[in-house]
């Protein structure tokens, strides 16, 4: 019964808990091709979630909940513990709405970011400049690593340049002739590179002296971000056939190399890369690694 009365004694925080679940579900139905019918060149179903998203924005700037507002409205008046204790309470709740409208927009973008093959294949391409200037810093650090440590630093960073050009090559490609074969050869590829990154992480994570260890570790930290950021982007328009293959693929999981990733530096270059909030980006990486450790990687 208290759950029951709670829905009426906190009205808002209900609704924004259904618009909440709603955009969830909708983004889970969106991810598993159910549609429910058209709507111009979208569906019910991502329609839908969308409207979710947005009314729960709109709760989120709800006037009534503007620390303006509640402040004049003590005008004229002596504010009494209570009274402000209520204002700060109010705010709060502002301040959470709209937390949620932000995580609740970024489970929906990240859920239909592979309605459109054409667009993904430019985003990949669009990260390509970064994938090169990061291996670029890979090949000039192991001229500042300790003696004995630069060779172990070459040995595992070997392939990079080679595994860069070829998917930057194969993601020009496919952007050019979205074909099934173009996508096949994008999969292989960002699969070999991520899998090439993962070991140079692990080897760059035995390297003894402190010094060598953090700015190999920096310098391939780059590129992992970058090829995590693909590898989910390809994810995003590969069937689910295609995606276990990719994951039988991968011999280093995620879970083994997470421990050497950094997330905020991750987060930070995402930001950098979309012009987007930081906090924006870490709950995309966040749920980029999410979908690619279930799906096996």
């Amino acid at each position: 019964m208290n759950s029951i009365s709670n829905i009426w004694k906190s009205p808002r925080t209900s609704a924004a808990g259904l618009l909440i679940a709603v955009a969830t579900v909708a983004g889970a139905l969106s991810q598993q091709g159910v549609a429910l019918g058209k709507v111009g060149t979208g569906t019910v179903v991502t329609l839908v979630g969308a409207l979710a998203t947005a009314l729960l924005g709109l709760l989120a700037g709800d006037p009534g909940f503007s620390l303006g507002q509640q402040v004049s409205g003590l005008a004229g008046q002596q504010a009494s513990k209570r009274t402000v204790q209520q204002v700060c309470e109010a705010t709060s709740l502002q301040s959470k709405l709209g937390a949620w409208m932000l995580i609740a927009l970024l489970v929906q973008l990240t859920w239909t970011a592979g309605c459109s093959g054409t667009s993904v294949a430019q985003d990949i391409v669009n990260w390509t400049p970064s994938l090169q200037s990061a291996v670029a810093t890979v090949d000039a650090t192991a001229a500042v690593l300790a003696p004995a440590d630069a060779p172990v630093f070459a040995a595992a960073t070997t392939g990079f340049d080679a595994a860069s050009n070829l998917l930057v090559t194969q993601a020009k490609a496919y952007l050019a002739n979205p074909s099934a074969t173009t996508l096949g050869q994008l999969q292989n590829q960002v699969v070999v590179f991520q899998q090439q990154v993962n070991a140079a992480l692990l080897a760059a994570g035995k390297i003894a002296d402190s010094a060598s260890q953090q700015h190999a570790m920096t310098a391939i930290q780059a590129v992992a971000t970058v090829v995590n950021t693909m590898l989910a982007l390809v994810q995003s328009i590969s069937s689910k056939a295609a995606v276990a293959r990719m994951a039988a693929a991968s011999n280093i999981k995620l879970a083994a190399v997470r421990p050497y990733l950094d997330g905020a530096a991750a987060a930070r270059m995402v930001a950098g890369h979309y012009d987007e909030p930081v906090a924006a980006a870490e709950a995309q990486v966040a749920q980029a690694e999410q979908d690619e450790v279930q799906a096996g990687f």
